[in-house]
């Protein structure tokens, strides 16, 4: 039985994709940020001997220690590792026109870009001992430094970029053990990331965790000197 964790899992993609990789037989350690089972509690009900939830707050170096130690006293091995967890911040303000909060920023940076590097540095040994050795951070294209557009987005566009960067030092270190790391833009999905559901939005939860999936169950596809960073269908994103 492969082993999974995913962080961010209490809803969104991170849900879906507990979800799909219990229904493809997985054993999944559930990252959550909110206290209680939430929505995974039906999951619990339908997976009770695979599905694992895990209190885990990425920013907080003493939760990813003690989530860290929760899941390898439950398992040698993790075959695959989702870093989904990250928050949005300001989107709005930009720097002619508004008063910008810098300490926002720096608690978005922390989040999406320490945050998955926390939890890689956590549970690394696990990764590395099993047969799979995959990590995919949820990145996206708003930390495309060249292909930038916005003018505002600091804290989000500046802390994907950030991972971006982290994740292609911690993959040319792991490759040379047989490691990979994946860098995978979700696409615009429909969450409450803005405090409201983004209905707009072109891709269901469900509809984005199955490209997903497909990208990672595809990985060896994008395996390679530097590490890939490509959008939901696979599609190379520039850097």
């Amino acid at each position: 039985m492969r082993t999974a964790c995913v962080t961010g899992a209490d809803r969104g993609v991170g849900f879906e994709l507990v979800k799909r990789l219990l229904e493809k037989g997985y054993r999944v350690f559930a990252g959550l940020y909110e206290s209680g089972p939430g929505a995974l509690q039906s999951l619990r009900e339908r997976y009770p001997d695979r599905l694992e939830p895990v209190a885990l707050d990425v920013g907080d170096d003493g939760s990813v220690r003690k989530a860290a130690e929760t899941i390898r006293e439950r398992t040698e091995t993790i075959d695959l590792l989702i870093n989904n967890a990250g928050i949005l911040g300001d989107i709005r303000r930009t720097v002619k026109d508004d008063e910008l909060d810098f300490d926002e920023m720096l608690r978005v940076i922390n989040v999406n870009a320490l945050g998955a590097l926390r939890v890689v540095h956590a549970l690394l040994g696990p990764v590395m001992r099993s047969e799979g050795k995959l990590i995919a951070n949820i990145s996206s294209e708003a930390g495309s430094i060249g292909d930038c557009w916005r003018t505002n987005w600091y804290g989000y566009c500046m802390s994907k970029a950030a991972l971006n960067m982290q994740s292609a030092l911690v993959h040319n270190q792991l490759r040379e053990e047989g490691g990979q790391l994946l860098l995978i833009h979700p696409g615009w999905v429909q969450t409450h990331m803005q405090g409201r559901l983004d209905a707009e939005a072109t891709y269901t939860p469900e509809q984005a965790s199955g490209h997903i999936l497909d990208v990672i169950e595809d990985h060896k596809r994008f395996a390679g000197e530097r590490p890939a960073f490509v959008d939901l269908l696979g599609n190379p994103l520039p850097w």
